[in-house]
């Protein structure tokens, strides 16, 4: 008899893992062969007789006791067959790995690149479920990535690889220079604990900036930003306009209009002579040497003998 329906193509992952699962060894624990209960010792119940002793109960069909010599058999085991555990086989040998030059595909990729490429798929599928990449449609996880930085780390030909990060490995540099990736959205880089933050506190900005307080005294500042944002620039204008071929700090001059500019300046006060001595505080000098006041010449006179005039 035979059923016509469709078959589905085989596939190389799923046969290579039923093989491989036919040359796995039995199990190792009890459950294969003997069922092994394991009870906690209550002298209540049990008797240390059967302590430490795999035993079971046998159902005959005769008397036991009248067979058994209580002199040299405890009576409390009359029933009961007691068994030592096995000692556990040694695995076999694993067999020697095929030349990778000349072996056949399926076993390079048993012998050669499953072992590690499996375990790297084990912690991946980890990880995306640490990063709830099975409850979201889009997340920050790249699985590609983790791979990658996984078999790095995990090459048994190197060493000191097990904090190198993704970014720091060579030939990712060479090829993101190459191939630069576009920046990711704030809505995957941040977390949500993040994210409830700067959303709330913008929240809250916005809240505080339209009342119309806030609003009159933000248009006040903006204001008063554009009046006085080059002050600086407008003092130094002020100074080109009034001094434009001189310093930009001013004089004690003045300017007449008619061209002709008057300088004032101050005489130094005359020194004291040597032969006066200060009395009561103040400093005073003989009657005969007191002189009346200099006259300071006219505006006039000062002007000509300036040196700007000249």
């Amino acid at each position: 008899m035979s059923v016509i329906t469709r078959v589905p193509e085989p596939n190389l992952f799923e046969e290579i893992c039923k093989e491989f699962e036919s040359r796995r060894t039995p199990i190792d624990d009890d459950q294969a062969s003997v069922a092994t209960d394991y009870q906690d010792f209550d002298p209540g119940k049990h008797n240390p007789v059967f302590y430490g002793c795999m035993h079971a109960r046998i159902a005959t069909d005769f008397d036991l006791a009248a067979e058994i010599d209580v002199g040299a058999t405890h009576p409390s085991v009359i029933g009961y067959a007691f068994l030592e555990k096995p000692p556990k086989a040694q695995s076999p040998q694993p067999p020697p790995p095929p030349n990778k030059d000349t072996c056949p595909p399926r076993e390079y990729l048993e012998y050669y690149v499953f072992p590690y490429l499996l375990p790297s798929f084990a912690e991946m599928l980890k990880k995306a479920k640490e990063e709830k990449c099975f409850e979201r449609k889009r997340t920050r996880f790249n699985a590609l990535d983790f791979i990658t930085e996984y078999l790095y780390r995990k090459n048994p030909r190197y060493t000191g690889r097990e904090e190198t990060d993704l970014w720091d490995i060579p030939f990712v540099k060479e090829w993101l220079k190459e191939h630069p990736r576009p920046p990711l959205p704030l809505s995957l880089v941040w977390t949500e604990e993040e994210a409830v933050l700067i959303i709330q506190s913008h929240w809250r900005g916005y809240v505080v900036r339209r009342e119309p307080e806030v609003q009159e005294l933000r248009q006040w500042q903006r204001e008063w930003r554009e009046i006085n944002g080059n002050i600086k620039n407008q003092v130094t204008d002020f100074w080109d306009r009034k001094m434009p071929g001189g310093d930009v700090t001013p004089s004690a001059s003045e300017d007449r209009g008619d061209g002709s500019v008057i300088s004032a300046f101050m005489r130094p006060p005359s020194p004291l002579p040597d032969s006066a001595t200060p009395t009561s505080g103040f400093a005073t000098a003989p009657p005969s040497r007191i002189s009346a006041p200099s006259v300071d010449p006219p505006l006039s006179t000062l002007a000509e003998s300036s040196p700007d005039r000249k």
